[in-house]
């Protein structure tokens, strides 16, 4: 096992770790923003005692090279064997089909519908990816300072209006400076539009993305920028596809509620510490339910590769019950896994603070809405996210008016439509 961070530039070939090849190398590009790497690393040495030849590399790159690079490398037949990765329906066409090679009964019941999210559509019945890291977005809040303005947290099913109130009160009385703010990406406004009643497709299940319900929460969203419910900078400071979160305004107490998701846990726990309190409280109802947008990222095999029986196996390996428990344990994410969701996760080294927001994040998922899974397994999503995100900006900082910005985005989605097909 060789793991070796890589720090080419983009749309440069990944130099292999330094060795000789083995007869069966099985080269794993994964990316840098957590601590997945490494605990698959470590899980897989396993899977190399088990099948003496084989050595898996793990390459270990920038998260943007895998939404950017990747792609380029699979269309030039260049890419790795295997790839963590988000984009998990739109990269279909790359994918290798592990049915051949491992029990389906097994992957079928242990994963259910996550499985739909990397097909090519309702018709299609492979196997391609193991869901490694189940994430669902929602709100964390700065329960310190609601203790110290004394405002209550408003209640579960409270609506988006009741928590831009609170927050706006708990910032005013304590000096804060940022009431909320929502990461800038077009996968974490879905579940609150979806909330606030948008469908996100029409009857005969195609994309839309605006409706009139959309267009209303998109309009409330503008409006919280305009008048400081909402930290500005975080959407307002980037342009294009550009993501960016508000992570370090929330460790550092200058936010009340911050709307991101499950996967800020572990990193919360390590860098708050006792500095504050802090607290899942999931998603803002509306019409159209309490949903946050289901998501993460999973291990897929490419056709391209050379030992595909291998990559198979290998997968399959860390899909055991056994070892996926430990991998969801030591990363510290909701298992997709229903066996182990059902059996219980004991988290390591976890804070009673990390465990409750992590049962807490569990506990949302009985909540998620129909719509957000199928938006996440759409193939077409990824354009929808950058689509939602520009568009949004542009009505935010003044470029456009919010009709003009909604236009544009029904527009720019017709575009893609007519292009894929």
């Amino acid at each position: 096992m060789k793991l070796k961070l890589s720090t080419a530039l983009a749309g440069a070939t990944l130099m292999l770790a330094a060795g000789s090849a083995s007869a069966q190398e099985i080269r794993v590009m994964c990316g840098a923003d957590g601590n997945g790497c490494e605990i698959w690393e470590d899980i897989l040495t396993g899977f190399e005692e088990e099948n003496p030849g084989v050595d898996i590399v793990m390459d270990v790159v920038p998260y943007n090279a895998i939404l950017e690079n990747l792609p380029v490398q699979l269309a030039a037949g260049t890419g790795p064997d295997i790839a963590g990765v988000t984009d998990l329906g739109g990269l279909n066409e790359y994918y290798l089909d592990l049915t051949p090679y491992v029990d389906a009964d097994y992957w079928n019941n242990s994963f259910g519908d996550f499985l739909n999210w990397y097909r090519a559509g309702p018709d299609d019945t492979g196997i391609y990816g193991l869901h490694t890291q189940l994430t669902i977005t929602g709100a964390y809040i700065n329960r310190t300072l609601f203790d110290q303005a004394g405002v209550a947290v408003p209640a579960a099913d409270a609506d988006w209006d009741t928590w831009a109130a609170a927050t706006r009160e708990v910032a005013e009385k304590t000096g804060v400076e940022y009431p909320m703010a929502m990461d800038r990406s077009g996968h974490r406004i879905a579940g609150p539009a979806i909330s606030y009643g948008a469908q996100y497709f029409d009857e005969n299940g195609d994309p839309i993305l605006v409706d009139d319900a959309f267009e209303a929460y998109v309009a409330k969203f503008v409006g919280w920028h305009e008048d400081g419910t909402m930290a500005r900078e975080v959407w307002a400071g980037q342009g294009g596809n550009s993501y960016q979160d508000a992570s370090k305004e929330f460790i550092n107490g200058e936010l009340v509620y911050y709307y991101a998701g499950s996967w800020q846990v572990g990193r919360f726990d390590e860098e708050i510490g006792d500095f504050f309190d802090w607290q899942v409280v999931g998603s803002p109802c509306g019409v159209g339910g309490c949903t946050g947008m289901p998501g993460g990222s999973g291990l897929v095999g490419f056709k391209q590769t050379k030992h595909p029986e291998m990559v198979a196996k290998a997968l399959d390996f860390l899909a055991r019950e056994l070892n996926y428990t430990e991998m969801t344990a030591r990363t510290r994410n909701i298992p997709a896994h229903l066996g182990v969701a059902e059996s219980g996760v004991d988290y390591v080294d976890a804070s009673d603070t990390a465990a409750a927001a992590l049962n807490a994040w569990g506990a949302q998922l009985p909540k998620i809405s129909p719509i957000a899974f199928a938006y996440q397994g759409h193939p077409q999503n990824r354009a929808m996210f950058n689509i939602t995100v520009q568009r949004v900006t542009q009505a935010i900082v003044g470029e456009l008016p919010l009709e003009d910005a909604m236009n544009r985005a029904k527009d720019d989605l017709a575009a893609v439509l007519a292009e894929t097909k």
